[in-house]
């Protein structure tokens, strides 16, 4: 033992002179000259990279002297995060295409469209989009963007003249600002001066959430598809503006690994996907494996991962008719660590991504013609697959969810029509101003298709991420195929919520129906504002109008507010939210009378959101993202080890997220419950299921497939528990319509997004439960026969009052990536109507 750690110490010691004396000949290229008036990257961070984790703002600092220097790079903002850094674009290549930017750009996108056989392709460069740590703690990309982007700017030769004239380079430092900025601090203030190579130190243990994540705790190599982020939607508009030929995507993986890059296990590439666009990624592989050949680096390929889910940054471009490329670097986490392929450094990974960072510029320009045909080839075969129909989408109780689901089609340049006039078709109605007309023989058909279709049959049972996202379902909308084109109104160029009716003024009352999707924002501003507001138990009739459960009821008389001033208030409520609200001027109503005790009055929630150790940042991340961006609910974070000093009598609502290793003591369970007597509401996701069983919250009696194995091998053991994960698919619930967890909803039937094998049996009284899975509940996606015939007549919701309080259960999750706008009202009823139920 003593051995052991004199040799530690001695490797210490060296790794320690060994990043002090870091100098960029360990990452460049061999014999080649640099312009000296390009400054280097030390002379503006104060280090050479490797020695300290860069701090966004220093990446910023450097690219930006960078682009001030070299006249083959120009630097772009192109918004802020919700930390309010820069996303910065740098476009790299020579000064001859610089000068002739816009032309090329004019001529890729016209690659693209029905006349792309009079693009000439023998002078045309190729483009390549590099993007780096995606998630912000696996930081050797964006460590290494530093001396990609030096390279680029101060190389001298022949090479490097070729190389920029037949590429341009879409250079994105860092696709994660915030989560980088959080990692940076926590590696760099805990770095020893000896440095540390045990595992267990604690600079490789970040706190909770830990850097991965952008502000808001999502992972954002999952909103490609979706661009629900800000990060997002600046990188979906410069794509669409290129349509690049190559994407790369550099990430990190564990720190026992080696370096793997694409293609990964083809038969789980979607089937969508071009077989071609394989086999370039293999022919660009072999430029990888070359390069890391020529530094002795261990590396992997055509194992994990996969290229199905078009929301990651390495599968997107495969339907957009690019080629997107992961990489992943074993992780130091840290500055050095010891791993099972010896001490593995902070500048040994940095070094390994710059080298493939250049080896797919290699590729690029050696392949150059090739991809450009590929990328023509691509939109020439999906034109001849569409056809002349089109789809329809809408939901006419709820125009906003109708317009969000539209605005991402739009982001994606995706054409999108209004309706000439209502439509039934297919048993189903859409209503002019609430739907929206998508046809399919355009520019993106094939990514349309990626979009809405329901997929249930796969050549594999294993998945990387979810194995369906069907975006009608996502937002609960109804929606057809295959509607003729003659239904087509105009095309919208401008996309614009509903305008909300002028509110004429009342001595009686308001009412606002809860179908609107902005419903809980609206009526949080208007208990906010200390008005008694009331919710309808049941339907009713008023002025040839029909009035559907949980229709929010606002009395004028004592109120706060004068009629006038309620008026005005209620009309800025209504024009912000989009949602129209009916002035009535007598109570007398078909049904139940505005005076009746079936409206029960409604109190303005206190709300309370467990983060910390033991919950699942990305659930938590979700909730706090809906609360705090889409409805302006303020949400107060309480951290679960701070939880005996937590005055829970400050909320009326408590969230608990999906659990992972979460352990509250028997005192600190005892003190939740005595909240929840007392008039408290809990909600709980997930495997806050087996919390709630385990600690006697509720009662639950859970459904359990047997799961033998039968003449499986040693060998396919991996693959047969990995077939019985529920990645991420979409099941069909039915719904009761009178209960207020429903309210809102207009149909009987809701799709669910679920990512868990908790099956939970349904109540004897059929009362209790209001979301049931129906009998065949697979709408979209992959589930295992076992899982699904466990799921049958499940229910994915549970309440039960506790003394004065609630506890209320969802197995699934309501707010799956900020993008599955369909079920948020579940939650946001929970919270508004949980003394109803």
């Amino acid at each position: 033992m003593k051995y052991i750690f004199t040799i530690l110490l001695a490797l210490t010691g060296l790794i320690s002179q060994a990043q002090n004396d870091l100098s960029l000949a360990y990452y460049l290229p061999k014999n080649i000259t640099y312009n000296p008036s390009i400054p280097t990257p030390q002379s503006v961070l104060g280090y050479v990279p490797g020695k300290w984790h860069v701090t966004h703002d220093k990446l910023v600092a450097y690219m930006t002297a960078l682009a001030d220097a070299s006249p083959r790079i120009t630097i772009e903002n192109r918004g802020k995060t919700f930390e309010d850094r820069p996303i910065l674009l740098l476009t790299i290549t020579s000064e001859k295409n610089h000068q002739n930017l816009e032309q090329i750009k004019t001529k890729h996108v016209q690659l693209t469209e029905a006349n792309s056989n009079t693009i000439d392709l023998e002078n045309l460069p190729a483009i390549v989009y590099q993007g780096f740590s995606i998630h912000g703690n696996e930081a050797s990309g964006s460590n290494s963007a530093l001396l990609s982007a030096y390279y680029l700017a101060a190389a001298q030769g022949q090479e490097i003249d070729s190389l920029l004239n037949d590429v341009v380079i879409l250079f994105d430092p860092s696709f994660n600002p915030d989560g980088l900025q959080r990692f940076s601090y926590w590696a760099n203030i805990h770095k020893n001066k000896n440095i540390s190579t045990d595992p267990q130190d604690r600079e490789y243990s970040e706190v909770w959430p830990g850097g991965r994540t952008n502000h808001y705790w999502f992972d954002m190599n999952r909103d490609w598809l979706p661009v629900q982020l800000p990060e997002s939607r600046a990188r979906i508009a410069t794509y669409h503006k290129w349509y690049p030929n190559i994407l790369t995507d550099h990430h990190e993986m564990g720190s026992n690994s080696t370096f793997f890059f694409q293609p990964g296990i083809q038969s789980r590439t979607h089937p969508l996907t071009p077989k071609l666009n394989q086999k370039l990624t293999k022919k660009i592989a072999n430029y990888h494996a070359k390069a890391l050949d020529k530094i002795g680096s261990l590396y992997y390929t055509e194992e994990n991962f996969d290229d199905f889910y078009y929301g990651k940054g390495s599968t997107f471009p495969d339907i957009n008719g690019g080629i997107g490329i992961l990489f992943e670097q074993a992780s130091s986490r840290g500055h050095a660590q010891q791993t099972d392929n010896g001490v593995l450094t902070f500048p040994f990974t940095i070094r390994n991504q710059f080298t493939a960072t250049l080896s797919t510029l290699e590729a690029a320009k050696s392949m150059r013609k090739e991809l450009l045909t590929y990328k023509r080839n691509f939109y020439v075969e999906a034109r001849k697959e569409s056809n002349n129909n089109a789809y329809v989408f809408g939901n006419e109780k709820d125009a906003a969810s109708s317009f969000h689901l539209a605005e991402i089609l739009k982001r994606h340049k995706i054409k999108i029509h209004e309706l000439k006039q209502d439509i039934a078709v297919q048993n189903k109605k859409f209503k002019k101003g609430y739907s929206f007309a998508v046809p399919k023989n355009q520019r993106h058909s094939r990514l349309i298709k990626a979009i809405f279709e329901k997929r249930t049959t796969f050549t594999d049972s294993l998945f990387y991420d979810i194995s369906s996202w069907t975006f009608p379902l996502a937002f609960n909308l109804d929606y057809a195929d295959n509607i003729a084109i003659s239904n087509l109104g105009n095309e919208i160029l401008e996309l614009k919520h509903k305008q909300a009716k002028q509110l004429d003024q009342s001595n009686y009352g308001y009412l606002m129906e809860w179908h609107e999707y902005y419903g809980p924002k609206a009526l949080y501003q208007i208990l906010e504002k200390g008005l008694r507001a009331k919710v309808g138990m049941t339907p009713f009739t008023l002025n040839n109008a029909n009035y559907d459960y949980g229709t929010i009821l606002i009395p004028v008389q004592n109120q706060k507010l004068n009629n006038k001033e309620l008026h005005e208030f209620l009309q800025k409520v209504s024009l912000k939210n989009h949602i129209d609200i009916t002035a009535v001027s007598t109570g007398l109503t078909k049904g139940i009378d505005l005076g009746s005790n079936k409206f029960r009055p409604l109190s303005l929630p206190r709300i309370g959101l467990f983060t910390g150790s033991g919950i699942t940042p990305y659930d938590a991340g979700e909730i706090w993202h809906l609360m705090d961006q889409r409805f302006d609910i303020p949400i107060t974070k309480l951290d679960t080890d701070h939880f005996n000093r937590t005055n829970l009598a400050r909320y009326t609502h408590i969230v608990l997220p999906n659990q992972r290793g979460l352990s509250f003591n028997k005192p600190q369970i005892e003190k939740l419950k005595n909240w929840i007597r007392s008039g408290g509401t809990l909600i709980g996701y997930r495997n806050i299921a087996q919390f709630f069983a385990i600690n006697e919250f509720m009662e639950i009696e859970f459904s359990k497939p047997e799961n033998n194995a039968t003449n499986i091998s040693f060998e396919q053991r991996q693959d047969f528990f990995g077939a019985q994960v529920i990645g991420g698919a979409i099941f069909e619930a039915k719904t009761d319509r009178s209960h207020p967890i429903n309210f809102g909803y207009k149909n009987d039937k809701i799709p669910l997004f679920r990512n868990t094998t908790i099956f939970i049996k349904p109540n004897k009284q059929s009362y209790n439960n209001p979301i049931r899975y129906t009998k065949s509940p697979l709408l979209s996606g992959y589930i295992s026969k076992k899982n699904l015939d466990s799921l049958s007549g499940t229910v994915p919701f549970r309440h039960k009052n506790f003394g004065r309080g609630n506890v209320i259960l969802f197995t699934d999750n309501t707010n799956f990536r900020a993008f599955w706008y369909g079920t948020n009202k579940l939650l946001m009823n929970a919270i508004f109507f949980s003394d109803e139920m």
